[in-house]
């Protein structure tokens, strides 16, 4: 099993507020493990400087790293920040997956799994998620493999709270169905991004369509009863609508320029 985490607004930081923050993210992350049972010393960690890489030992229960651990960073984060100014709160995109790894890398650990979990919470629509709720402090995206077998099977965490999207990176050659879940939100009535495929988890669609396109349909207006109504119109010159009026170009009946009339 992989986790990997990532700090959002990491770059914009000044140096003292970098230092913090990466102080305050292994603090937290101890704590989380600490509260939950795992044996952090064993995990194999590749550390960036606004973020992880970890890789579980075997053994670790998948249920309770999928179930649990965002919930509890989320809320040892939202203790963390309180009373902080916001450019030095921190807020994270949590990314679980597993597969097979090389743990004997000569720089890193290779293997298409670290590829994709590394890919998933550097998805746009990760990112969009925390911005739709600019309250939350953590947003969790797990591969659709882990919704498949842990997610749906045990439901820890609200199904319906899921969102199913097609994680894209910009640039990458890179694509994967994903399920994204914020904690204490339903981020499954939401629209991530039009210009992303998305689907509401469990259950059909409303009128046949996603959430982008049924905010998309507008209803045309309906006449009032006894009334008209009209769309789009352009007209020059003294106008009247409606049943016995007319409408007349400048200069009266006699004037050739012509009138225009869009409906």
């Amino acid at each position: 099993m992989l986790v990997a985490v990532d700090m959002e607004r990491y770059s914009g930081r000044d140096n003292v507020l970098q230092y913090r923050a990466q102080l305050a993210f292994q603090k937290i992350m101890t704590e989380a493990c600490e509260e939950l049972g795992f044996d952090r010393a064993n995990w194999l960690i590749q550390q960036g400087g606004d973020g992880e890489l970890a890789i579980l030992p075997a053994g670790t229960s998948e249920r309770t790293v999928v179930s649990r651990l965002t919930p509890t960073v989320d809320r040892l984060l939202r203790e963390h920040n309180r009373g902080l100014v916001p450019e030095a709160r921190i807020r994270l995109r949590i990314g679980i997956h597993e597969g097979l790894v090389h743990l004997d890398g000569a720089n890193g650990y290779p293997g298409g799994a670290v590829v994709t979990v590394c890919r998933l919470i550097d998805s746009p629509q990760i990112k969009e998620a925390l911005r739709l709720f600019p309250r939350a402090a953590v947003a969790l995206i797990v591969s659709d493999r882990i919704h498949q077998d842990i997610v749906r099977h045990y439901q820890d965490l609200t199904l319906e709270h899921f969102r199913r999207v097609s994680a894209k990176v910009p640039g990458k050659d890179f694509e994967a169905t994903a399920w994204i879940y914020v904690p204490g939100e339903n981020i499954a009535d939401t629209v991530l991004d039009d210009r992303e495929e998305s689907h509401r988890p469990e259950g059909p669609e409303e009128d046949g369509g996603d959430a982008a396109d049924r905010r998309r349909r507008v209803p045309p207006p309906q006449p009032l009863s006894g009334g008209q109504v009209f769309h789009n119109i352009t007209s020059h010159g003294v106008t009247a609508y409606g049943n016995g009026n007319i409408i007349s170009p400048p200069g009266g009946p006699g004037n050739t320029d012509p009138w225009r009339l869009n409906s």
